[in-house]
Formats: structure tokens, C-alpha cells, sequence
């Protein structure tokens, strides 16, 4: 690796939830498995079989978690409708969500990384930063001991890319998956990174990767070469200024290893921009998952939340957020729904959503808690 002085890895579980299932159900590898919803898990017949669900057997408005490297193949991927899915891969396994053991396992791959490199920094359930500038040890080969400690701790894979800096490494990590080891310096970017569509830039979503598209911007290499000006007049001084930055490679943030979260957040861009009243369903399913993975994280890290926010980006890229403080903290994903709502009644919503997000902030261990009503799934916006 070029000389930096920062060695941070990206690691990465490949298809976690979906991995973690297939642990139990060891008979569905290599076909194609979705998660998502909250049913019962498969019957088991006096042969000891199991009696599985078919994806085009869903009814609903619910989302998928995630879904094996199989099922990503039809074009199914997390966040996705589970009827659009079902149209895409009709015979697809689905599973529920077991929500409890994928934090035991989550548990059990950061304890493993946390034995030989421990400046952690926890980015959710299946993800992690790690500074491994002062670890021992050739950087390939700490990967490779890394890799093996966590198989050997969980039964399960992960890809790992180590840089100098964040932004590197998390997309490094993503470029060999499943199970892969990418290790770069910053003489690589040219050779390795600028080849790259701009949308395996984390940051750069659907919308912006059209706009860059319509500039005849796709690579990576041609945003970093890209007339400056003319970035301004598209995106607006302080996203053009980062979108040259990222393009060369550039991010001085450092590994936060701090116990104490100031805020935990869920957030997610769309696909193709979604308006607040003729895509309500989807939008609605999105925060409904959302919230339930914040809650998640919530409960995994020992916190409740006395302030929910709200995040919106909109389609020219102006962002809105808004916040409620509440008279208890809460935890559970219906108190962060219903939160989430009240904070939306005071969003404008007349122009088309790219971004939908929610955070939780005023943290603070588990108290008394006043239990919230349970809130039923209605509109996103009512």
C-alpha cells in the first residue's frame, strides 16, 4: 500500500441475515432465499422436511431484509416490495426475520475481529470500521486472520477491503464479495477505483447517478477529471465540492470508537424518486422497516431515545428534517413509527422524495419506559 499512515478496514458480513438462515436451513444453499415479514417459521414434517413458503405465496405491503446472492440474480434486493419481488422470482424460499439470532451472530463476528484488531467502530448489525494502523502484522495477512476468525467464530463469511480512509474501504469491500480480500493504496485509485460506476460511491445515489449520466459523467474517473463549474450549476456548490473529493479518493474521517452513540439512524435512498401521495404504499412500507431497524440497533446497543427525527431528501437535493421530543424515551419500532409520522405531518411534501431516513438521538440506557400504544400501519403521511 501507497505510505498514508492509516490502515482502515471495511468489513462487511456477505448477505448476513440471509447466511444466517441458511445455517438452520443448510438443505436451501444455492437457491434463491428472501427474508422479510415477521410469519412463523417453516412447519416441520414427521420426515423431519420442512414445508417452506414460496415468495409468490406473499400477500402484503411488506419489504424484504435481504436475500441470498441467488435471489439478488432475478433483480430482487433489500428494501424492495416483497410483491414487486414476488413478480421478479415468484419461486423464491421466503423466510421471516429472526431477529435474535442475527444480533447473537452479529455479537459473535465483532467479538471474533474485536480479538485481534480492536478500534471498532459499529455500523450495524452486519458492518464495522476498523483502524488497523496499529496492529501487527502484514496487511493481506491480517486480513486473511480476520476472515478466518470470524468464520471460524459464526460458520460465516465476510469481505473485507482495507485503504487509508473510509471511503475507499467501504467500497473496496464490496468489490470481491462474497468472501473477498481487497487491500489498495492510494497509487491504485487510478487503476482500481476510477474504472467504477459512480454508484458504487457510497453517497452517490440513483438520482445523482443520473444526473451525472445525463453529463456524460459514469465513471468514477470521469468525475474526478469533471469540469468543477459545471458540477456547481448541477448540484449546487457543497455536493459538487464533495462529489470532487470523493472521485480523488479523498476522506480524512477518522474511526469512531466511542461506546457512548449520540444518535443512532436508518435511512435509505430510493431507487427512482417516490411522490408522497402516488407511491404512499411504498413509501409507508419503507418506513415501517425503517423504524424496525432502528429499533433493532436500539435494543442491540442498550439504548432508549427520548428524540425522533425524521429525514428527508428531495428531489433537487434540498434536505428537510424534522424532530420530536418525547415526554418518555422509547424503544420499541410502533413509539418510533408513530414519532416518525408526527414529524412528517410538518414536512412539505409537494415535491418528489430520493431519501427517507430516521434517526433516534438522546440516548440513554433503559429506564422506566411508558409503554406506547401500538399504532396501526396506516398511511406514511396521514
Amino acid at each position: 500500500m501507497a505510505e498514508s499512515g492509516r490502515r482502515i478496514a471495511h468489513i462487511d458480513m456477505d448477505a448476513f441475515f440471509a447466511s444466517v438462515e441458511l445455517l438452520r436451513y443448510p438443505q436451501l444453499r444455492g437457491q434463491p432465499v428472501v427474508i422479510g415479514g415477521r410469519g412463523d417459521a417453516p412447519a416441520q414434517r414427521a420426515d423431519g422436511s420442512y414445508a417452506f413458503r414460496r415468495l409468490r405465496e406473499y400477500v402484503g405491503r411488506g419489504v424484504i431484509t435481504t436475500a441470498t446472492y441467488e435471489a439478488r440474480a432475478f433483480g430482487v434486493g433489500s428494501a424492495m416490495g416483497m410483491m414487486k419481488a414476488a413478480k421478479l422470482a415468484p419461486d423464491a424460499i421466503l423466510l421471516p426475520a429472526n431477529f435474535d439470532a442475527y444480533r447473537h451472530y452479529s455479537r459473535l463476528f465483532k467479538e471474533a475481529v474485536a480479538s485481534i484488531a480492536p478500534a471498532i467502530e459499529d455500523r450495524g448489525i452486519d458492518e464495522i470500521f476498523v483502524d488497523l494502523t496499529r496492529v501487527e502484522g502484514e496487511t493481506h495477512e491480517l486480513g486473511l486472520r480476520i476472515k478466518q476468525a470470524v468464520r471460524d467464530a459464526t460458520g460465516l463469511t465476510c469481505s473485507i477491503g482495507v485503504t487509508p480512509n473510509k471511503l475507499l474501504s467501504k467500497i473496496c469491500s464490496d468489490l470481491d464479495k462474497p468472501n473477498g480480500l481487497t487491500v489498495l493504496g492510494l497509487d491504485d485509485i487510478p487503476a482500481r477505483i476510477w474504472p467504477l460506476s459512480v454508484r458504487k460511491v457510497n453517497g452517490i445515489g440513483p438520482k445523482a447517478t443520473a444526473k451525472l449520466a445525463a453529463l456524460g459523467i459514469e465513471t468514477v474517473g470521469q468525475l474526478a477529471q469533471a469540469d468543477q463549474g459545471l458540477l456547481q450549476d448541477y448540484f449546487g456548490a457543497h455536493y459538487a465540492a464533495w462529489l470532487a473529493r470523493v472521485a480523488q479518493g479523498i476522506d480524512e474521517r477518522e474511526i469512531s470508537t466511542s461506546r457512548e452513540s449520540k444518535s443512532m439512524s436508518r435511512e435509505t435512498t430510493f431507487e427512482r424518486d417516490l411522490h408522497a401521495r402516488q407511491d404512499r404504499e411504498t413509501l409507508s412500507a419503507i418506513l415501517v422497516t425503517l423504524c424496525a431497524r432502528l429499533a433493532e440497533d436500539l435494543e442491540r446497543k442498550g439504548y432508549v431515545s427520548r428524540t425522533i427525527s425524521i429525514k428527508l431528501r428531495y428531489d433537487d437535493f434540498q434536505i428537510v428534517s424534522r424532530n420530536v421530543t418525547l415526554p418518555q424515551p422509547v424503544a420499541d419500532a410502533a413509539a418510533i413509527l408513530q414519532a416518525a409520522r408526527e414529524c412528517l405531518k410538518r414536512v412539505p411534501l409537494q415535491r418528489k422524495l430520493r431519501l427517507l431516513g430516521v434517526r433516534a438521538s438522546t440516548l440513554e440506557p433503559p429506564g422506566a419506559m411508558a409503554r406506547a400504544s401500538q399504532p396501526v400501519q396506516g398511511d406514511l403521511f396521514a
